[in-house]
């Protein structure tokens, strides 16, 4: 197993590292504990939470991995049900579009509409559910997929570096970074879909409520079954929330033994 990485940092944080270092120079258990499956779950879903509560600039470069994951479901959904994809699209504002042909009505495309604002929370419980059984190495394989899949089908230059500097954090982590990063990692980056993919459907109603969002896949759902957009949207926050829930009891279990 490799040995961390020291961080050269200064003033109070520098100190306080320091402190850290010395002190599990001497008491090897304290660097145990901080890296026990407990105290990873509790610190990375705690930063995750805070990245995507307090918004601001962390939420909106963040928000990119949650729009990739969201495209990457309208897409997979397209596949499935046998439409011809033709490509994503990511912009820098963090809004993403899919083009698919087919049938412009019908099951089909209404499943595709409405895999997007799922696939991130689905895509977390997985993730949490694999962590649960202490398959980080999978999680990561995983991770790297979707990137693939996702590279493959993006159609503008944004989005191609958005997948590509997603897959050059991911190989820092996977072959530079010392192997007691990798879990930090999976958990944090579960526990941000978990909690991210809950966001964005608050964000489409407010949207929705000033006019601003009269296109979007609650409304095209809206339109395709003749079920009310704010119904669709009640459907997307049960979704999320029950994943959030059902991953926190999967990312939580080291905390209650």
């Amino acid at each position: 197993m490799s040995s961390p990485v020291p961080l050269a940092l200064g003033g109070p944080a520098g100190d306080a590292l320091s402190a850290f270092h010395a002190a599990a120079a001497t008491n090897p258990t304290l660097l145990e504990q901080a890296q026990a499956p407990a105290v990873i779950t509790l610190v990375a879903g705690g930063v995750a939470l805070l990245v995507v509560l307090v918004g601001g600039t962390a939420w909106r470069r963040a928000r990119n991995v949650v729009t990739m994951v969201h495209e990457a479901g309208h897409a997979l959904a397209a596949v499935l049900v046998g439409r011809r994809l033709q490509g994503i699209k990511l912009h820098s504002d963090t809004s993403g579009v899919t083009v698919s042909r087919g049938k412009p009505e019908g099951p089909g495309m209404a499943f595709t509409a409405m895999a997007g604002y799922l696939a991130p929370s689905a895509l977390g419980l997985l993730f949490a559910s694999l962590l649960g059984a202490d398959l980080v190495g999978t999680v990561l394989v995983l991770i790297a997929l979707l990137l693939l899949g996702v590279l493959v089908m993006v159609r503008n230059a944004y989005g191609v570096f958005t997948v590509v500097a997603s897959a050059a954090v991911l190989a820092l982590v996977a072959f530079v970074a010392p192997v007691e990063v990798q879990a930090p990692f999976s958990y944090l980056v579960t526990w941000f879909l978990l909690f991210g993919g809950v966001r964005p459907v608050a964000e489409l109603q407010i949207k929705r409520r000033r006019g601003q969002a009269r296109d979007s896949d609650a409304d095209q759902l809206g339109r395709l079954t003749a079920v009310p957009p704010i119904l669709w949207i009640l459907v997307f926050a049960v979704a999320t929330i029950s994943c959030l829930l059902a991953g926190a009891l999967w990312l939580l279990e080291p905390v209650a033994k």
